[in-house]
Parts: C-alpha cells; structure tokens; sequence
C-alpha cells in the first residue's frame, strides 16, 4: 500500500491546481489542499481502490471547497442579517444559486460518463492538468489524453442537452 508522504509528493499539486482554479487565491488554496490531505488521512480506511488515488484525492478537495463555500455563505449571511440590506443578501444567495446549480449540472452530467474518460474530464476540468500531465498519470500518451478528453467532453455536452 500506498503511504500518505508517496501520495502527498505525487499528488499535491495536482489537488493544489485544482484548489487555486477554484478559489483564485494562492493562500486559501494551499489551505484546502492542506485539509483535503488532512481529510484524506483520516479517511484512508474507507478507499477501497475502485478509482484511481487522484480522482480519490479531487472528490476530497472538491467536497472540501464546498464545506469551504458553505461556511462562507454562512458568515455572509450573518453579516447580510447584522446590516439587515437585503440587496446584499439577495445578490450574494443568487450567485451562489448559479454557481452551486452549474456545478451540480456538470457533476451529474461527469458522473454519466464512464470511465476511463470521466478520470481523464476530472483531471482535466477540475484539475487543470495538461494533456501529457494526464497522459503520465494514467500511463498513457498525451494524444490518447487528448482524444480521450475530446470524446469525453463530446459525451458530455450530449449529457447536458438531454437534460436540458
């Protein structure tokens, strides 16, 4: 087995990029890859292997990023509460709305697609790996990374438009 030091050196920047395209902030980034590890490590009993370690560890930070935005939601309510505007608290629940309802669509629609292409959608999307980063990891070329997402992504937009 695997140890977590092994899976922090191969991994952490990886779950870093994917942080810092979601939160834009270095600081808070570095933050949630440190809890996604910490979650991690205490979670490690319950892998049980049916997905790769990197889909593991970005289903990790992805759940952290959203208890992240939860309690910011929170906080922003309080404060909406103690100023009693409810411009700023209609404003700030409706982006949230849009952003939670477009990340929900797209999670629904990834979870259809099968794998190996929904690793290679996650690694891509949410993890902001290049072709030939995703070509390494799932020991494959970086043009098979490229069409793979290609067909992927094709599969995807099909998924939305059913939906819609």
């Amino acid at each position: 087995m695997v140890s977590m030091e092994q899976l922090y050196k191969k991994h952490s920047m990886m779950i870093y990029a994917f942080l810092l395209s979601r939160t834009e902030d270095p600081g808070l980034a570095e933050e949630l890859t440190q809890e996604t590890f910490y979650q991690a490590v205490k979670s490690l009993n319950s892998f049980k292997g049916q997905s790769s370690a990197s889909t593991w560890l970005c289903g990790i930070a992805n759940n952290v990023w959203l208890t992240h935005l939860r309690k910011q939601k929170k906080e922003k309510d309080l404060m909406a509460a103690d100023t009693n505007s409810d411009e700023v608290k209609y404003s700030s629940a409706e982006d949230v709305f849009l952003k939670k309802s477009d990340s929900i669509a797209l999670l629904k629609a990834l979870h259809q697609v099968k794998e190996p292409m929904r690793e290679v959608l996650y690694l891509r999307l949410m993890g902001c790996l290049s072709f030939r980063e995703i070509g390494q990891i799932m020991g494959q070329s970086e043009n098979w990374a490229r069409v793979t997402f290609y067909r992927g992504k094709t599969k995807l937009i099909e998924g939305v438009k059913i939906d819609e």
